[in-house]
């Protein structure tokens, strides 16, 4: 079921917290909403679940902006639990959907199964770990089976081991259990790897939105590469825009002088920190290339750059996409 947004403003007393005059997500795919802490994802998600009311604007789904009773499933940053098992808070939620008896043990052995808590149905579900709680969480959510499932920050909370499992298995839990995805987040490398689509939200505005490649190859202004991942560094009425690990040793397209302060040899590789044109970046070297001096040369391919005309008002914030590489 495909989402659309229209004309939609949020307001936090007399701030604007979101300004969206229109965004769509496709049906049958997985966006992340992705920004910096304060850029409104939370909020929006919360209005497309029908938790929020915006001051304009209206959310269709489907076409259709009557009610999103049955139609949507939302999973929320820090699980909350009634008291009781876990088997218990998900059969709540399904007998809230309207589900039956028979169908709702069908779906909580095969979510469960799924989500890897299976031998936690009877655990009370206020005692789990962080997470546990989240893959409980996670499966209450995905049982419902909507067309449109919302995840607010899935991998809050967990330990490095944790986040990593579950960053493994959500993708293909979403495959199984979800049609349309939108999901919170505000690491890059969690919206790579489980989203399709992907949209930019920057102080409540949409800067970018569409798919994944096209959003990430061609970011389209400075602060967008720049909470991407990008290495901003002046050029010559310019600002340059390196991709992440855009930077090589040795000479290429796109050529800087980097002032080494440190190296780290992890044993099968080495990295270089330092400075270019006073902008902290790190390059990676192969072990075993003898002393790193002072100054190296380094470089990034045409195709790892972007180029922002600086306006004529030299205010770096204000630079415009350039064809030039």
């Amino acid at each position: 079921m495909d989402v659309s947004v229209s004309g939609l403003c949020f307001l936090r007393g007399r701030r604007v917290v979101l300004d969206v005059p229109e965004l769509a997500f496709a049906s049958g795919r997985v966006t992340a909403l992705v920004g910096p802490n304060g850029s409104g994802k939370s909020t929006l998600l919360r209005i497309l679940a029908g938790l929020e009311r915006p001051a304009a604007g209206t959310v269709a789904l489907g076409g259709d902006s009557a009610g999103r009773r049955g139609r949507v499933a939302f999973a929320f940053q820090k699980p909350v639990f009634l008291s009781g098992s876990v088997r218990s808070n998900l059969e709540t939620a399904l007998r809230l959907g309207g589900f039956g008896p028979g169908d709702r043990i069908a779906r909580i052995e095969a979510a469960a199964g799924a989500c890897g808590i299976g031998h936690l149905l009877a655990r009370e579900a206020r005692r789990l770990s962080g997470g546990e709680a989240q893959r409980a969480n996670l499966a209450r959510t995905l049982a419902l089976r909507a067309p449109v499932t919302l995840l607010d920050e899935p991998m809050s909370g967990l330990d490095a081991p944790a986040r990593r499992q579950l960053l493994h298995d959500l993708p293909d839990l979403l495959r199984t259990f979800a049609t349309t995805t939108i999901l919170v987040t505000h690491d890059r490398d969690e919206a790579l790897r489980l989203a399709e689509d992907l949209v930019i939200l920057i102080d409540g505005r949409v800067r970018a939105a569409g798919p994944r490649a096209a959003v990430f190859g061609s970011p389209p202004d400075p602060e967008t590469a720049a909470f991407l991942g990008y290495t901003l560094l002046p050029g010559e009425g310019s600002v340059l825009a390196i991709a992440p690990r855009g930077l090589r040793n040795g000479p290429g397209d796109h050529n800087f002088d980097l002032d080494v302060e440190e190296v780290l040899d992890f044993g099968v590789r080495r990295e270089v920190w330092g400075r270019i044109a006073g902008v902290q970046v790190s390059v990676g070297l192969s072990a075993g290339e003898g002393p790193v001096p002072a100054r190296i040369r380094v470089s990034a391919s045409s195709q790892a750059v972007r180029r922002f005309a600086i306006p004529a008002d030299d205010s770096p914030e204000k630079a415009r996409p350039s064809t030039r590489a």
